[in-house]
C-alpha cells in the first residue's frame, strides 16, 4: 500500500494525492493551480496520473485549489464517483459552474486582447502612424456587442482569417455541469465504501462549510490501515462553525499515516476575538477619509464571514451604516447554501441570531449585485461604500474592475482578509502595500491589472484573524490535544518556509514528520 503525493506540496495550491490500496487507486481532492497565467495552464492542463486508472476520488471541501480540476478529471476518462459531505456537493453546484464561466471569460478576453492588438498593429502598418481613439474605438466596437460583452463570434471568424493562436479555456460550463453528475453527498460520522475493503469517515474540519477531515479504512491481508488526510484544518472560536474534530471514534485513534496541510506552519494569526475590533478599526478610518472599502474575498466561507462580523458591528450601531455590496453571484449563491445548513453552526451563531429570528447573512445594508451591468456602475460609485468581491487572490472575477477604478485613490482601502499565494495579485498588492506604508507615502508603487499599470495609492490593509486555516499554536493543538496516536505525518500544502518550520517543531514534540517532493511515493 503507499500514497503519492501529486500536488500541493511545497505550495498551497493544486492539491492532489493518490492513495493506491493495491487493488484501487484513490484519489485525495483535485485541485487547481493558481498563480502566474502560463505556469498555472501548463500545470491544470497536466493530469500526472491516468484518470480512467482511478477508482473513486474523495474531496475534502470546495475551495477550488481542492477541487477546480474536477471537470479536467471526468473529461479524462475518469470513470468512478466522487465522494464528499453534503455541503460540500451542494456549494459545488454553484463553485464549479462559475469556475467553468470564469475559464470561458478568461479565454474569451485573453482572445479579444490578442486580436485587438493584432488589429491595432494591422492598422498602424496601413497608415504608417499611430492610431488616434477614435481609431481604436472603431476596432474594439467592431469587436463587442455593447460596452460590457464581447462579439465572440465575430472575434473566432476574425482570428481565423489571419490564422491567429486561439486560446480554449481549460474547461467549459458544460463540461463543469456533467462533471456535477459524478459527485454524490454524504453525511459526517458514517463509513463510505470508496474502494474493496476500504472506507473513508468524514469529521468536521472546521474549515469552510462542508469541510472534511477524511479518515480512510483499508483491510490489508488481514491488517486494519488508518489514513488520515487532513485537507485544510479551521480555527478554533472562529464564527458561524463548529471547531476542528479533536475527539474522534475510538476505533479511529491509531493512524499509520497523517497527510496534514501546513499553510500558516510558521505564522501566528491574531486572536479571533479582535476581529470585529480590527474590522471596526479600518471601517472607521476609511470612513473618516471619505473612501469606500474594497475587501477581495474568496466567494465561499470568507464572504460569509465578512458579512456575519458586520451584521453584528451594524446591530450594535458601532460603525457608520454605509452600504455593503456583495459583488459576486457566487457568493450570494453560497450565501443561500449557508443559509441552508444551520446544523453546522457553532452555539454562538444560534444565540446571536437563530435564536432571536435573524438570518446571520442578510440584512438591511447589505445588497448582492448580480448583473454585470450593476457590477460596472458600482465601479464607479464615489460615494463611501463596502465592497465584498472575488476572487480572494485577484486573480479573476469581478475584483479586478474595483480594483483598477478604486486603487489610485488614496482615500480608499483595499483590505487583506485571507492568504494570497506567491505570483498572485493579491500577494503584490500586501507586500507592495507594506512597502508604501514604510515608505511612508513617498512612493507610489504600480501594479498590472489586465496588462495595464495603475498606481497603488489606496492603503493597504491586512486583518488575519479571517484567515480559515489553523495557524501554527493551532495545528499543533489540533495534533497533541486530539486522541489521535498518530505513526508518520506527511507535511503538504504549505510554502516551503511553512512546511519546514512545522515540520522541525512536530519532530521536537517526537513526532515522525517529513515533506514530500512532488512525485514522492511513500510505502507502507
Amino acid at each position: 500500500m503507499e500514497c503519492q503525493f501529486l500536488g500541493g506540496t511545497g505550495e498551497v495550491t493544486g492539491s492532489m494525492h493518490l492513495l493506491n490500496t493495491g487493488r484501487d487507486e484513490i484519489l485525495l481532492d483535485c485541485g487547481m493551480f493558481q498563480g502566474r497565467r502560463k505556469e498555472s495552464n501548463e500545470k491544470n492542463r497536466y493530469f500526472p496520473v491516468d484518470p480512467a486508472k482511478i477508482t473513486n476520488m474523495v474531496l475534502s471541501h470546495a475551495h477550488i485549489d481542492h477541487s477546480g480540476r474536477i471537470p479536467v478529471l471526468t473529461q479524462a476518462g475518469f470513470s468512478g464517483r466522487i465522494i464528499t459531505t453534503r455541503p460540500t456537493q451542494n456549494a459545488l453546484s454553484y463553485m464549479l459552474m462559475d469556475s467553468g464561466h470564469i475559464q470561458e471569460s478568461d479565454a474569451q478576453y485573453l482572445n479579444y486582447k490578442s486580436l485587438r492588438t493584432f488589429l491595432y498593429q494591422e492598422e498602424q502598418k496601413k497608415k504608417n502612424q499611430q492610431l488616434t481613439n477614435k481609431e481604436k474605438s472603431q476596432v474594439k466596437r467592431l469587436l463587442k456587442k455593447n460596452p460590457y460583452d464581447l462579439n465572440t463570434d465575430a472575434i473566432a471568424k476574425l482570428q481565423n482569417q489571419y490564422g491567429l493562436d486561439i486560446i480554449a479555456p481549460l474547461y467549459t460550463q458544460d463540461q463543469a455541469r456533467q462533471a456535477l453528475t459524478y459527485i454524490d453527498g454524504y453525511p459526517f460520522n458514517h463509513e463510505i465504501p470508496v474502494g474493496r475493503d476500504t472506507t473513508v469517515k468524514f469529521y468536521v474540519a472546521g474549515h469552510i462549510l462542508g469541510s472534511a477531515f477524511s479518515l480512510f479504512t483499508v483491510k490489508d491481508n488481514g491488517r486494519i490501515r488508518k489514513i488520515l488526510y487532513t485537507g485544510d484544518i479551521g480555527r478554533f472560536d472562529k464564527p458561524i462553525l463548529k471547531n476542528p474534530t479533536l475527539e474522534f471514534d475510538e476505533q479511529d485513534t491509531k493512524i499509520d499515516l497523517m497527510i496534514m496541510e501546513s499553510t500558516y506552519g510558521a505564522r501566528e494569526h491574531g486572536p479571533v476575538a479582535d476581529l470585529e475590533t480590527s474590522l471596526k478599526k479600518v471601517l472607521l478610518e476609511t470612513h473618516q477619509r471619505g473612501g469606500s472599502l474594497i475587501i477581495p474575498s474568496f466567494a465561499y466561507g470568507r464572504t460569509q464571514e465578512l458579512i456575519y462580523v458586520f451584521h453584528k458591528l451594524y446591530e450594535s450601531g458601532q460603525v457608520p451604516q454605509l452600504p455593503i455590496y456583495v459583488d459576486s453571484p457566487l457568493a450570494s449563491n453560497l450565501t443561500r447554501v449557508f443559509g441552508e445548513h444551520p446544523e453546522t453552526y457553532d452555539r454562538e451563531t444560534h444565540a446571536a441570531f437563530l435564536e432571536k429570528g435573524l438570518n446571520p447573512f442578510y440584512f438591511d445594508k447589505i445588497r448582492f449585485v448580480q448583473t454585470v451591468e450593476e457590477s460596472m456602475n458600482l465601479t464607479r460609485d464615489e460615494t463611501p461604500h463596502v465592497v465584498i468581491s472575488a476572487s480572494g487572490m485577484c486573480e479573476a472575477g469581478r475584483i479586478l474592475h474595483h480594483l483598477r477604478y478604486k486603487i489610485h485613490n488614496p482615500k480608499n482601502t483595499i483590505l487583506i482578509v485571507g492568504y494570497m499565494a506567491q505570483h498572485t495579485l493579491g500577494r503584490r498588492i500586501e507586500e507592495l502595500g507594506e512597502q508604501a506604508a514604510e515608505a511612508n507615502g513617498s512612493e507610489v508603487p504600480e501594479v498590472k491589472i489586465f496588462g495595464k499599470s495603475y498606481p497603488l495609492a489606496a492603503r493597504v490593509e491586512k486583518i488575519e484573524g479571517f484567515s480559515a486555516h489553523a495557524d501554527k499554536h493551532e495545528l499543533m493543538r489540533f495534533v497533541t490535544q486530539s486522541n489521535l496516536d498518530v505513526d508518520k505525518i506527511a507535511i503538504v500544502h504549505g510554502e516551503e518556509s511553512q512546511s519546514k518550520a512545522f515540520a522541525a517543531d512536530l519532530r521536537e514534540h517526537g513526532y515522525d514528520a517529513f515533506i514530500p517532493a512532488p512525485g514522492d511515493i511513500v510505502q507502507f
